[in-house]
């Protein structure tokens, strides 16, 4: 028998001034749950946990860093941890009508809003994963973010072999995926390209560009053994800044596998009403890539249960 979804928004009260950010991969670190282990939520932990195979708690309270931040950890780590966060929020008050995430947090921002159950967004995270760890050991890539660069700055490195734009999440602000040896050049030669600053991250492969291309069957496999629901939360999804409505959302999470994460449009696409950001854990990168895009009057971040509430 189907277990009850704890998303279920229907009829939720909603705040139509709000919007919440879900992170992605990159927020995670050793030690993220610690925070949240004494929360009335933590059972959706072993909920997902058990959905995935996968000791979430273990990742997320004592597993070393190398551990936590490979991919198939790190993405359900974080997908999970968010939701926790999330539960704590929605009960202190209405939730966000909004929702926004960024690459694995759109799975996390669809599974809050109710139109993916948590346990069809837990095995879709858990196969995801596992097959972008796989793609990324039989294509050896990582990824670099780029600062301070101009329109010309983007046509340059759209240019180079080997290098495709992964997230875009600002302006003069991107992050791109490539080879090992394209991205060596890159970092060599990026100043001649006309950006400011370049920084290798620290990433298990070459996410959201071709060299994912690999992991598409799993991927879209776990996609067509999915139901949709309906939901009053409009999530703004990565590749197109536009919003969806039931099947099509697995067209959507198909693309962003190899295409860009396109965080700007996305942003810029919230209403003008949206005055209020909520970042749900780990983390809160995303509160401020989403202020230097555009004016929030009032931000927060839910970083434990003592702060989990909207201003």
């Amino acid at each position: 028998m189907a277990r009850s979804d704890p998303f279920d928004a229907i009829g939720a009260a909603l705040r139509a001034d709000a919007v919440g950010l879900f992170p992605g991969q990159g927020s995670i670190t050793s030690g993220a749950g610690v925070a949240w282990r004494d929360s009335p939520h933590w059972d959706l932990i072993d909920r997902v946990s058990d959905v995935a195979d996968v000791d979430v708690a273990a990742v997320l309270l004592s597993a070393a860093e190398p551990d936590v931040t490979r991919t198939d950890n790190a993405q359900l780590a974080t997908f999970a941890l968010a939701l926790v966060g999330y539960a704590a929020l929605r009960e202190s008050g209405p939730a966000p009508a909004f929702h926004l995430g960024h690459s694995l947090g759109e799975f996390s921002a669809l599974s809050a809003a109710g139109v993916l159950s948590l346990d069809d967004g837990a095995r879709l995270i858990a196969a995801r994963g596992r097959a972008m760890l796989r793609a990324a050991r039989e294509r050896d890539g990582s990824m670099v973010a780029l600062m301070g660069g101009d329109d010309g700055a983007r046509e340059a490195t759209a240019n180079l072999a080997d290098v495709w734009t992964a997230n875009v999440n600002g302006t003069g602000q991107l992050v791109v995926s490539g080879t090992r040896a394209a991205l060596d050049d890159l970092l060599e030669r990026h100043r001649e390209l006309g950006w400011r600053r370049a920084t290798p991250l620290p990433v298990g492969g070459a996410f959201h560009s071709p060299l994912m291309a690999s992991a598409q069957a799993d991927l879209d496999a776990a996609l067509a053994q999915v139901t949709w629901h309906e939901s009053p939360i409009t999530v703004i999804a990565n590749v197109d800044a536009a919003t969806h409505v039931g099947a099509s959302w697995s067209r959507v999470l198909s693309r962003q596998l190899t295409e860009p994460v396109q965080f700007l449009d996305a942003t810029l696409a919230l209403p003008p009403s949206v005055t209020t950001s909520v970042e749900m854990p780990p983390g809160t990168v995303l509160s401020g890539l989403v202020k230097r895009i555009r004016d929030f009057e009032l931000q927060t971040a839910v970083t434990d249960p003592a702060n989990a509430r909207l201003p």
